[in-house]
């Protein structure tokens, strides 16, 4: 229901809602996509597989954006 009213919200405004799952958003590593419990301390990002390190709140919102679709991913 909530999803329905903000969709519709969103449309009014002429803006585009993609729902994106949050799960493990802030544990994945956004270089590699090494996903581990341990990857964060809170709010320190450090990535057990590549080393990759940042905050963990920009990591959580990066992988929002590439779930979405916004911005393409690295690719070695």
């Amino acid at each position: 229901m909530f999803l329905g009213i903000l969709a519709h919200k969103a449309e009014s405004a002429g803006r585009l809602l993609i729902p994106v799952d949050p799960r493990d958003t802030s544990r994945t590593c956004p270089e590699c996509g090494y996903v581990d419990g341990g990857n964060r301390d809170g709010e320190k990002f450090q990535c057990l597989g590549c080393g990759h390190t940042d905050h963990a709140d920009r990591v959580g919102a990066w992988n929002v954006a590439l779930r979405a679709g916004l911005v393409l991913p690295n690719v070695a």
